[in-house]
């Protein structure tokens, strides 16, 4: 790709010093997709596709795509650098029915890179739940679980999705996506109004260490990524974007909007760097 602009004046580069680039190992974005078409998923990774590491096809939607046009589309994403993979709930409505190696296999078939291993909605004992991740690798897939329930009369603790996030790392998962739904609200960190719970970030933060990098957190709202990138910085992983919404999340992880921006000038103004009375000399 391109330089991106405005790179010769220095703005983007001040903001974006701590940024991670692709392939990221921290700070990933993942996108939540309900049913973008070839040109348009086109268009999305011709304009965005360098902050977009994290694919999903939501819950069971690409049951619903004709077959050669999801290889296509997976064709396009992976040849992006992009990690692509179903919805967990497709997973588990599969995993009810029959074997994980029929499940993995066809993934693998129809050009997934990637595999969601959740029990948002069913009962996954442990034991199970670790056989499922070894499967999911001898099918050559990536990894990614998901911790949390999607009722949100049955939600885990804090600590609960702490411990099974840090056992998932262990057993061979890339990265623990933190359940948030689509709605962000009334499970897991957020209250039922969508405000972040932030003790209970804390708990987790607190119970992952320096592996918190391998949580992607959904967070589908600005004021949960605001909050989130104000705890962790830039580099946190987020989750559920909406496709559209990618490069308004990248302006809000590097400083380009007034959430993140204002502590930048104010750090730069105490600090003497930025003077909001100097004249700047006239270029000649």
């Amino acid at each position: 790709m391109n330089e991106i602009n405005w790179h010769e004046l220095g703005i983007v580069d001040e903001v974006r010093r701590e940024r991670t680039l692709q392939p990221r190992a921290t700070g990933v974005t993942m996108v939540i997709d309900t049913g973008l078409g070839l040109t348009a998923s086109g268009d999305m990774i011709e304009m965005a596709g360098r902050w977009i590491d994290h694919w999903k096809l939501s819950f069971g939607t690409s049951a619903f795509v004709p077959e050669p046009v999801l290889c296509k589309k997976l064709d396009m994403i992976t040849e992006a650098g992009i990690l692509a993979f179903p919805g967990g709930t497709l997973f588990e409505a599969a995993i009810v029915r029959h074997h994980c190696q029929v499940y993995m296999h066809h993934v693998r078939k129809l050009g997934f890179t990637a595999v969601e291993v959740s029990d948002g909605t069913i009962e996954l004992p442990p034991d199970r739940r670790r056989r499922v991740i070894d499967c999911a690798l001898d099918a050559g897939l990536t990894v990614v679980t998901e911790v949390g329930k999607k009722d949100p009369a049955r939600q885990p603790s804090a600590a609960e999705m702490a411990e099974q996030a840090s056992t998932d790392l262990d057993q061979g998962a890339s990265w623990v996506v933190v359940e948030g739904r689509e709605s962000g609200a009334g499970v897991g960190v957020f209250d039922a109004s969508g405000e972040v719970d932030h003790s209970a970030v804390e708990t987790i933060a607190g119970v992952l260490g320096a592996r918190s990098d391998r949580l992607v957190w959904e967070a589908p709202r600005k004021d949960q990524q605001v909050a989130l990138i104000h705890r962790f910085g830039v580099n946190v992983g987020l989750g559920n974007i909406d496709p559209t919404r990618v490069l308004a999340l990248e302006a809000l992880r590097t400083g380009l909007r007034f959430e993140t921006l204002k502590p930048i000038a104010d750090r730069l103004q105490a600090s003497g760097e930025w003077q909001p009375s100097r004249v700047e000399q006239r270029r000649r």
